[in-house]
C-alpha cells in the first residue's frame, strides 16, 4: 500500500463489550495511526470499519452479529461500497472458522494476539484491487488458537476514552476455572506485565492530563504471581515476599506526581490479603472504591461455578475490607439462576444482598456458555425463573442503593466533572456505576467540590462549593 493510500483511508471502528476489548481496539487504531492512516469517529464515513466483537454471554454476540450485518447493509446500500470490513475481538479469537462460512463478506478476522499488528494488517486488506464484495479476494483469516499477546507501555495506542480518565491493562487472561467462563478459552492463561512497564504508562499518562487510571485486567489481584519464581497456587493472597504484586504497584504508582485517582477493577475474592488491604488504606492516590465479582454466597452454587472460595470466606474478606479501609465503595456482580440454583440457594443471596449492603451491584442472568462446563451441568434454569430472579434482586438493591444514595444528601464530595453538568465521586467507576448531576457547569477532566442537595434514583444532585 502506497503512502498516499495510507494517508486517504479512514479508519473507523466499533468497539463492543468491556473496558478490555476497548483498549484491545484503541491499541488497533494505534498502530493504524503508526501506519499514516486516519480515525473517524463517523462510523459511515469509514474506508475501512473494524467490529471488534465481545463474546461474554449470549446477548454480547447477539449484539456483535447485528453489527456485523448491519456494517455490510451500509456497505450494500451504496453509501460506501468499496468500504472493508474487519472483525476483531473476541467472537472472532473464539468462531473465525465460523464466523467466515457464514459471514463472507467480512474481509478478514484479526484475532487477540493480531491486536498490536492491525494498522500492517488493515493495509494489507486495502492495498488489494477488489475485495470480497466483488468476489475477486478471499478473507484473511489472522486469527491464531490460543492468544499470548499483552502489551508494552510503548504500545501505540489512540485513547477512545475522554483526555482526563483512561484503561490501563495490566495483564491479560486467566488461569481461574469458573465453570459459567469461556475467557480463559480466548485470552489464555494469566500473563502479567512488568511493574516497570505499568508505571512507565501511567507516568505517560498523567502527562496527558489523565486524572483517573482504572487498572483492569481478568484479574487484577493475580498481578505479578505469574512472574514468581515458585508458581503460585490458585488461591494465592497477595504476598509481596514472593515477587512482584499489585501491592508493589500501588505503591510505585503511588510516587507518580500529579492529581488522581487510581481505581481497581476486576479483582477476584480468592486473593485478597491483609497486605492489600493496608497498602489500599495507606496510598492516597488508590480511590477508596473496590470492584470484586462475586457471582454468588451460597457454597452449593460456589462449589459448582468452581469459584474457588466459600461464602464464610466472602464475608469474612468484606469485613476486613470495611474494617481496614474506611468508608470504601464496593461493587460487585451477581449471576442468577446458574444451574442447580434452588429457592433456598436464591434466598441466600437475597439475604447476603440485605444484609451486605452494596454500595453499587449488578446481576446477570445466567447465560449457557458453549463450551463452559456449566452449559452441560443439569438443573438448567428456566429463562422465566431466571427472569424472575433477576427482578427480585435488581429491586432489592434499588431500594439499598437508594437509601444509601439519600444518606449522601447534606455531604461534601470531591468529584472528577466528565461532562459539563454531570461529574463522578471516588465510588463511581466510569460507564458503569452512577453520576453526579450538577446544577452548574464545571470544567471537564477538573476534580471540584460539591455539596450533596439530593438524589434522583441512583444518581446524585449537587451544587459547586
Amino acid at each position: 500500500m502506497t503512502a498516499i493510500a495510507q494517508k486517504t483511508t479512514k479508519v473507523g471502528i466499533i468497539s463492543l463489550g468491556c473496558a478490555k476489548n476497548l483498549v484491545d481496539a484503541e491499541i488497533m487504531l494505534g498502530g493504524a495511526l503508526k501506519q499514516g492512516m486516519q480515525i473517524t469517529a463517523d462510523a459511515s464515513e469509514a474506508d475501512v470499519l473494524i467490529v471488534n466483537t465481545c463474546a461474554f454471554i449470549d446477548s454480547a454476540k447477539e449484539e456483535s452479529i447485528e453489527a456485523i450485518f448491519e456494517a455490510h447493509r451500509q456497505r450494500g446500500l451504496g453509501k460506501k461500497p468499496g468500504r472493508k470490513l474487519i472483525v476483531s475481538g473476541c467472537m472472532a479469537q473464539r468462531f473465525s472458522k465460523e464466523l467466515a462460512h457464514e459471514m463472507p463478506e467480512v474481509d478478514a478476522f484479526i484475532g487477540l494476539d493480531q491486536v498490536a499488528d492491525a494498522g500492517e494488517i488493515i493495509g494489507r486488506v486495502v492495498s488489494q484491487p477488489g475485495g470480497i464484495a466483488d468476489g475477486t479476494w478471499e478473507p484473511l483469516n489472522l486469527v491464531t488458537r490460543r492468544s499470548a499477546y499483552i502489551p508494552d507501555y510503548d504500545t501505540p495506542r489512540h485513547r477512545l476514552t475522554p483526555p482526563h480518565s483512561a484503561y490501563l491493562k495490566i495483564a491479560e487472561g486467566c488461569n481461574h476455572p469458573c465453570s459459567f467462563c469461556v475467557i480463559p478459552q480466548m485470552r489464555g492463561r494469566h500473563r502479567s506485565r512488568t511493574i516497570e512497564s505499568v508505571v512507565a504508562e501511567a507516568r505517560n499518562l498523567v502527562a496527558e492530563g489523565v486524572r483517573e487510571i482504572n487498572l483492569i485486567s481478568q484479574d487484577t489481584t493475580y498481578f505479578g504471581m505469574d512472574l514468581w519464581e515458585q508458581r503460585a497456587n490458585p488461591t494465592q493472597p497477595v504476598d509481596s515476599s514472593r515477587g512482584p504484586t499489585l501491592t508493589k504497584l500501588l505503591r510505585e504508582l503511588q510516587k507518580i506526581e500529579g492529581d488522581f485517582w487510581i481505581r481497581l477493577l476486576y479483582t477476584h475474592p480468592a486473593h485478597w490479603s491483609d497486605e492489600l488491604i493496608h497498602t489500599i488504606a495507606e496510598c492516597g492516590k488508590v480511590a477508596r472504591y473496590i470492584d470484586m465479582p462475586l457471582q454468588h454466597i451460597h457454597d452449593g452454587m460456589l462449589g459448582p461455578m468452581r469459584r474457588e472460595t466459600s461464602g464464610a470466606h466472602i464475608e469474612n474478606l468484606i469485613a476486613r475490607i470495611r474494617a481496614g479501609v474506611p468508608g470504601i465503595a464496593l461493587r460487585t456482580t451477581f449471576i442468577a439462576g446458574f444451574p442447580g440454583e434452588t429457592e433456598e440457594h436464591f434466598e441466600a443471596l437475597l439475604d447476603f444482598i440485605g444484609r451486605t449492603r452494596f454500595e453499587r451491584l449488578g446481576v446477570f442472568t445466567y447465560s449457557q456458555e458453549e463450551g463452559s462446563r456449566a452449559a452441560k451441568m443439569p438443573g438448567q434454569v428456566p429463562q422465566k425463573v431466571k427472569q424472575a430472579r433477576y427482578r427480585r434482586a435488581m429491586a432489592l438493591q434499588q431500594r439499598i442503593a437508594g437509601e444509601i444514595a439519600a444518606a449522601q444528601t447534606g455531604k461534601r464530595l470531591r468529584v472528577l466533572v466528565d461532562k459539563p453538568l454531570i461529574a463522578r465521586a471516588e465510588a463511581d467507576a466510569p460507564e458503569v456505576d452512577t453520576q453526579v448531576i450538577l446544577n452548574k457547569p464545571a470544567p471537564v477532566g477538573d476534580f471540584i467540590d460539591v455539596k450533596i442537595t439530593g438524589t434522583q434514583v441512583y444518581d446524585l444532585l449537587a451544587e459547586a462549593v
